[in-house]
Formats: C-alpha cells, sequence, structure tokens
C-alpha cells in the first residue's frame, strides 16, 4: 500500500469504524483510541497490505484492538461514578432507538460485532469471516442467535411499552 492509498484509506474508512467500535464500545474516547491505534498498525503494516484488501484489513485490525480492548477493561473493571443522568444532562432518544440500543447492549461482544458489521455497516458474511476469524457458516449461526435475542428482547411487553 503506497502512502497515497494510506490517506484515502483514512478518508474512506474512518468513520465506518469510528461508527462500528462505538457502537460496541458505547464510549467515545474508547473508541477513539481504538480507532487510532488500528489506524496506526496499518500505517506500520503498509508495506504488506494490497490496496484492494485495505478495508477489510483496517476492519480486522479495529476488531481484533476492540476485542482487546474489551478484555482488558473486563480485568480492570472501574466503574464510572458519574453518568449523564447524574449531571442533569438528559438526553432524548426516541423510544425505539433506546430500546434497539439497549437490546443490542444484551448481546455479547462477538454477536453485537456480527450484527453491527452485516445490518450497519453491510458486509457479507465472507467479508465478516475475515474480520473476525471465524468461518462463513459460524457467521451465519452466531449472526442468526444474535438476531433472535434481539427479537426476544424487542418484543416484551415491558420494553414496548
Amino acid at each position: 500500500m503506497t502512502e497515497r492509498e494510506y490517506n484515502d484509506c483514512v478518508k474512506l474508512f474512518a468513520d465506518n469504524v469510528y461508527r462500528f467500535i462505538l457502537k460496541n464500545l458505547r464510549h467515545e474516547e474508547d473508541a477513539r483510541d481504538v480507532v487510532q491505534s488500528a489506524f496506526e498498525k496499518l500505517w506500520r503494516n503498509r508495506q504488506e497490505v494490497e490496496g484492494d484488501r485495505m478495508k477489510s484489513y483496517l476492519f480486522t485490525i479495529a476488531y481484533n484492538q476492540m476485542i482487546d480492548h474489551i478484555r482488558k477493561n473486563k480485568r480492570v473493571s472501574l466503574k464510572d461514578e458519574f453518568r449523564d443522568t447524574d449531571r442533569g444532562v438528559q438526553t432524548q432518544q426516541p423510544m425505539a432507538r433506546r430500546v434497539l440500543d439497549e437490546a443490542l447492549a444484551q448481546l455479547n461482544e462477538t454477536q453485537r460485532s456480527l450484527v453491527m458489521l452485516k445490518d450497519y455497516e453491510g458486509y457479507s458474511y465472507v467479508e465478516i469471516g475475515q474480520i473476525t476469524g471465524l468461518n462463513e457458516s459460524q457467521v451465519k449461526v452466531y449472526l442468526h442467535r444474535a438476531r433472535l435475542q434481539l427479537r426476544e428482547y424487542i418484543v416484551k411487553m415491558e420494553n414496548v411499552l
């Protein structure tokens, strides 16, 4: 990959990678850190990456960085002392959006990532398999189970009201 291709990659995919990581981590600063480290790693390994594979390579790096970050934070297990509502900041989300975000939060990290890659980013099963290291059959099965779990959560009466 040339320097020009790297710069094009940053312009084309930075927002998509950030959105994907942010949706999974739900913390802006952490998402920025993960995305920055992914682009840094892409820069260091640019000589090994072919221009037509830069998108999947970038998402693979970002996905792995995100998993490492989640595992590290599970060990540390810090609690946020202040929430937005504690500070008096009220966020107004539409009801459907809130329920969907809560449903996504119920999924494990793999399932949430698969849903985000397929339904939000539009990747094919093969591309998702390359990013996550799963085979195509596993991607389909895990994604199906995640969607069933999402549906169960969303249609519960207490979540609809």
